[in-house]
């Protein structure tokens, strides 16, 4: 497999002060451990591009974008919410965040890669249509499928989220769609708190009990994802690869393993290779102990350049 690792110094601008946990340091993390293994020097790296005004307004209004411009501060942060903070830098980072994704989707589709890691924060899946919420600004991973059907015409286009955390955002965006079709596993109940136990055809929960081991959370998603998946048949699968989920996470209290992430990530690959071309675009949500983040990284990249998985120190 040939894969793609995007990312952008930008990145790293974005910060909500020194004691929050989605931080800077999260992207050099991976980075560190992903080239002390020698997988970094198996992709092919990239630079993002910032995504445009045209590209951010397909799911999110206008009106919303130039709101959010307006509250950039000239100096310091400023609170969005109880948890979504905001720097002189901020929105650079998010753009190049859901500009990374656009890049990824235009490599697949031109078969300049077979799939594509996008290694971005802020993170995306929180933020809903017309709010940015739980960290997030724009909607990374959905603003990267409104360009797969604007600019390739992607037809049936599939979103799996296995963050510990459930993609409110993307239900909000693509809700009643039944072009896209959006699955996602998280704890439950836990934030968001809404769309929680709502249902919409296109769209798949499986909630979580606190607790949850690899037995149980792989076997929810054979029992739920997979129908779905074959009755939909993508021609584009998306991840929101949340790796917060892992047992040493600090936000959650679900137990999964490096292995997990790896065995969910070779699930995603094989429906693309049945009904997309190969075509897989990931994307980095949560995922804040910085030792199993890195080695959650590891082992979803693993799997995307088709190797085994080893259980590394």
């Amino acid at each position: 497999m040939i894969t793609a690792y995007l990312t952008h110094p930008h990145c790293v601008l974005h910060h909500m002060g020194p004691e929050h946990p989605e931080s800077p340091e999260r992207l050099e993390a991976i980075r560190a451990r992903l080239s002390l293994s020698g997988l970094l020097q198996q992709t092919m790296q990239g630079d993002a591009k910032e995504a445009d005004d045209e590209a951010l307004a397909r799911v999110h209004p206008l009106r919303h974008l130039k709101a959010l411009e307006k509250c950039v501060p000239d100096e310091g942060i400023v609170t969005l919410d109880s948890d979504t903070m905001m720097n002189p830098e901020s929105l650079k980072a998010a753009r190049v965040a859901a500009g990374a994704v656009i890049r990824g989707v235009d490599q697949v589709y031109k078969r300049q890669a077979d799939n594509v890691f996008c290694a971005v924060r802020p993170p995306g899946h929180h933020a809903e249509a017309a709010d940015a919420m739980g960290f997030c600004f724009y909607n990374n991973v959905a603003v990267g499928a409104a360009h797969a059907r604007a600019k390739y015409g992607a037809r049936r286009i599939a979103i799996l989220d296995f963050d510990v955390h459930q993609c409110n955002g993307t239900i909000d965006i693509f809700k009643n769609d039944p072009d896209v079709l959006v699955c996602t596993s998280f704890q439950y109940p836990f934030y968001p708190w809404r769309y929680l136990r709502s249902e919409w055809q296109n769209v798949v929960n499986t909630p979580l009990e606190a607790g949850t081991n690899s037995a149980a959370f792989r076997s929810a998603i054979e029992r739920q994802w997979l129908p779905a998946l074959h009755a939909f048949k993508p021609d584009l699968v998306m991840l929101s690869a949340g790796f917060d989920a892992h047992r040493e996470d600090p936000m959650g209290d679900l137990c999964l393993e490096d292995e997990d992430f790896y065995w969910v990530t070779h699930l995603a690959m094989e429906i693309a290779a049945l009904y997309a071309d190969n075509r897989v675009v990931s994307v980095l949500e949560g995922g804040y102990n910085l030792t199993s983040l890195a080695s959650s990284s590891e082992a979803h990249l693993k799997a995307l350049l088709g190797l085994p998985f080893t259980d590394t120190p």
